[in-house]
C-alpha cells in the first residue's frame, strides 16, 4: 500500500449462505454477492463504483465499513488492516470513515429532530456538548445548504433533496477522511441530483475529502469520479480513469451501461439505437 492510497481492498469476498431444512438448516448453496474484488482509493480523490442493481456494490461498501463481516479478503485503511475487527476496535475508526445512505427517507429517524440526528455522532464520540454542540450542528447545516433555523424541525418537514443534505451533514459531523456514498442520488429527481453532486464536489474541495461513490448510472459517476471501477455479478470487470472507461470501454458490460445513459438529442438517441 502506498501513502497516496487511503483505502486499499484486495480479494474481497462476501458470500451469503442459502439454507434449507425443517428441523436442521443445512447450507445448499451460496450467493456470491462480492466475489474477489480489488481496488484502491487515493487520498483526496473519488473512485466511482458503478453497476446495475444486484451487482454487489452496496455489499462491498458495507463490508468496507465493517457493517457486514467479509467472508475473506483484505481491507486496509491508512495502511491498517481492518477486516474482521471487533465492534469495539472499529469504534475509533468510525470518526475517519462515514457513510451516506441511498434512501433519504429511511436513513433518518422520523422521531428525532434534525439537530439531534446531526448531533448524534458528535455526542457518541464525545466530541462536543452543550452550546458548542448546538453551534457545530448549525454550522454543519449551513455548510450543506440548509438553514440553522432547521435545527428543531423533523425529517418529514423536508423534501427528499433536503433530507439527503441532512444525511450528508451527519456524515461530515466527525470530519472523516473517507466518505462512502452509497447511491446518494438515485432516489432523487434529476435536477436535485445535480445539486447534490455539485455539493459533494464543493465539499471535497473545501475539506479534502476522499469519496467511494456508488451508483448504477455511469453518467452520474463520470461527472464526479477521477477513476471508475465497473462491477458486474460480484466482480470488477473494468477499471481505469473516468475518461478511459467512458471514452474507450473494453468490456461489453461497460458498453451496455454507457448505451443506457440518456442522450438529450432525439436524433442522436435514435442513431445510437440503430447502431
Amino acid at each position: 500500500m502506498t501513502d497516496e492510497n487511503l483505502l486499499e481492498v484486495t480479494d474481497l469476498v462476501k458470500h451469503f449462505p442459502i439454507k434449507q431444512g425443517i428441523l436442521i438448516d443445512r447450507e445448499v448453496d451460496q450467493v456470491r454477492a462480492v466475489d474477489g474484488i480489488s481496488f484502491y482509493v487515493e487520498r483526496g480523490s473519488t473512485l466511482g463504483l458503478v453497476g446495475e442493481s444486484g451487482s454487489g456494490k452496496s455489499t462491498a461498501c458495507r463490508a468496507v465499513m465493517q457493517l457486514t463481516k467479509p467472508t475473506s479478503g483484505s481491507i486496509k485503511f491508512e495502511g491498517r488492516e481492518i477486516a474482521g475487527l471487533s465492534r469495539r476496535k472499529m469504534q475509533p475508526l468510525r470518526r475517519e470513515m462515514q457513510m451516506i445512505f441511498q434512501d433519504p427517507y429511511a436513513s433518518l429517524n422520523p422521531r428525532k429532530r434534525v439537530g439531534q440526528i446531526v448531533a448524534d455522532p458528535l455526542k457518541q464520540q464525545g466530541v462536543a456538548r452543550g452550546s458548542d454542540l448546538r453551534k457545530r450542528v448549525q454550522e454543519l447545516l449551513e455548510r450543506v445548504g440548509l438553514s440553522s433555523e432547521h435545527y428543531n424541525r423533523f425529517p418529514h418537514e423536508f423534501s427528499g433533496g433536503q433530507r439527503q443534505r441532512i444525511g450528508i451533514a451527519r456524515a461530515l459531523a466527525l470530519q472523516p477522511k473517507l466518505v462512502i456514498a452509497d447511491e446518494p442520488v438515485s432516489a432523487l429527481d434529476v435536477s436535485i441530483q445535480a445539486q447534490i453532486i455539485n455539493l459533494l464536489d464543493d465539499l471535497q474541495d473545501e475539506l479534502g475529502l476522499t469519496y467511494l461513490f456508488v451508483a448504477h448510472d455511469i453518467g452520474v459517476v463520470r461527472h464526479i469520479s477521477d477513476r471508475i471501477a465497473v462491477m458486474h455479478n460480484g466482480k470488477i470487470v473494468e477499471e481505469g480513469t473516468a475518461d478511459q472507461v467512458c471514452e474507450h470501454p473494453r468490456d461489453d458490460y461497460t458498453k451496455k451501461l454507457l448505451a443506457a445513459v440518456p442522450i438529450p438529442d432525439p436524433r442522436e438517441s435514435r442513431a445510437r439505437r440503430a447502431a
